[in-house]
């Protein structure tokens, strides 16, 4: 019965446009431990008690948010399903890391200590090379970019088939970007590396993400721009952070243009409103500078 109802949820969700892969996951592993008890419904002690088998407090929290949130779902239709109060294992979700900008000299290091890794003579060292390089010159989400296909790559640039909420776009490429991705298709034949995916593994698959993000810290803390296991630094996901800030910083600082400027690169980095990219704002010095500018000739009355 509750498996009933979680399809209905993770469906309506999925009609959103979002994935739900994980949260699915989640619900299915919390209905058979409550029908392991003959629950039809949800109850809230039995929610309880499934999150305190977690392994960690933060684990228990995602688990306890899935759940009520699906209660609430349940409770909508059905009164007999019982709801948790809101935040028992803790609120809100942790705020955003603070992002490092990373300067070109450093992503060329990383591009080149990638071609060291192991195994040496296999596609994989030539893999996490071009795609860090990929994402530094294009601002891809890691996820973007480890579903592209082979045949992705057209005349007109990359098209983004697996983006966020489901939406495609496609992206110009710059002619140097353009034949660094030839280059490594040509280094895939020369290999005989295998699969429709357009980075693979030995294994003729695309890394997974996580994978993906672990081989980045470790090259950060070989060259010493991050520090040791436990402490923060730049991450992976920096690199669209730093493509967004340098191209805003890029932009002139007249009103329309900067209009027009944030208009087109939400579009590129397909972000779901404009509002994600004016985060980008705030990132830098310079463009912190712009911004004190342009409130000073305000309040002056002047127009800038």
């Amino acid at each position: 019965m509750l498996n009933t109802h979680i399809s209905r949820y993770v469906a309506l969700h999925r009609s959103l446009g979002r994935k739900f892969r994980e949260q699915d996951r989640m619900l299915r592993l919390y209905a058979a431990y409550a029908e392991g008890f003959g629950d039809r419904r949800t109850k809230v002690q039995r929610i309880y008690d499934w999150c305190h088998t977690s392994s960690s407090q933060n684990v228990a929290q995602r688990r306890f948010d899935t759940v009520r949130n699906f209660s609430l779902f349940a409770h909508a239709e059905d009164s007999g399903h019982q709801v948790p109060p809101a935040g028992v294992f803790g609120r809100g979700k942790r705020p955003r890391p603070t992002p490092t900008i990373i300067e070109p000299e450093q992503v060329r290091a990383i591009m080149a200590a990638a071609l060291d890794l192991p195994p040496t003579g296999m596609i994989s060292p030539h893999t996490y090379h071009c795609l860090f390089g990929l994402l530094a010159a294009t601002g891809l989400r890691i996820s973007e970019a480890l579903a592209l296909q082979c045949d992705d790559l057209g005349g007109d640039g990359l098209i983004i088939r697996n983006g966020k909420f489901g939406k495609q776009r496609l992206i110009a490429l710059q002619p140097s970007t353009r034949q660094a991705l030839e280059a490594y298709l040509a280094t895939r034949a020369r290999l005989r590396a295998t699969g429709s995916d357009l980075f693979v593994t030995i294994r003729g698959r695309a890394p997974h993400k996580v994978r993906a993000h672990i081989v980045f810290v470790r090259l950060a803390r070989q060259l010493g721009y991050r520090g040791p296991t436990g402490t923060t630094g730049m991450r992976l996901h920096d690199l669209r952070h730093t493509f967004a800030v340098r191209s805003l910083e890029s932009c002139s600082p007249d009103r329309e243009a900067v209009a027009h400027h944030m208009a087109g690169l939400s579009a590129y980095l397909g972000h779901a409103s404009i509002a994600n990219t004016y985060w980008y704002l705030e990132a830098t010095p310079v463009l912190l500078r712009d911004i004190a500018a342009a409130s000073e000739h305000l309040f002056l009355g002047e127009v800038a």
